[in-house]
């Protein structure tokens, strides 16, 4: 069975207070997702990494607000998160809307953590289950901007066949 780890959308904007989109407490969740990073790189798991990528007249921007803007600082990755990952940039909040992400996502099993939890987070995982494979949300390496639906929408996930874990249980081997 293979494995890939997804990395969605931790980028200076969401992560951090000065961003311009900042997801509260995301900035607590970058040591943890700096280890599930390395754990795969380190053990041959494949990583991709999602990066929000808008113009900046992206039509999104009417409900998100301005965010991951081509060439600003808010659109790139914290340093401490770049671990020889392969970073696949996204224009929509699910990553299945863009080009080439169904030839990205053909492993078996997939384990995904990052941000918004609600959001894209929510879209990579429950399109995962749509396509049959096996999902596990990482509890301790998502944070969300509205608890609620965030709480609503892991329970759905876990309603139709997913799984939460934590990042110590991801860093063991399968």
């Amino acid at each position: 069975m293979t494995r890939t780890f997804l990395d969605i959308d931790t980028q200076i904007d969401f992560m951090f207070p000065a961003g311009a989109l900042y997801v509260p407490g995301a900035e607590c969740i970058v040591d943890t997702i700096a280890k599930l990073n390395r754990y795969a790189v380190e053990h041959g798991i494949l990583l991709i990494s999602t990066a929000c990528a808008h113009s900046e007249d992206d039509a999104e921007f009417a409900k998100y607000g301005p965010h991951c803007v081509i060439g600003t600082v808010g659109q790139l990755k914290p340093a401490a998160l770049l671990v020889g990952q392969r970073v696949f940039e996204k224009q929509t909040t699910n990553v299945f809307d863009a080009p080439g992400a169904e030839e990205l996502l053909t492993a078996d099993e997939f384990v995904v953590y990052g941000v918004v939890t609600e959001i894209c987070v929510q879209a990579a995982a429950l399109g995962l289950l749509h396509r049959k494979k096996q999902v596990f949300v990482v509890t301790d390496a998502i944070a969300s901007l509205d608890a609620h639906a965030a709480d609503k929408f892991l329970t759905e996930f876990v309603k139709k066949g997913g799984r939460t874990i934590t990042s110590s249980e991801a860093c063991q081997e399968p």
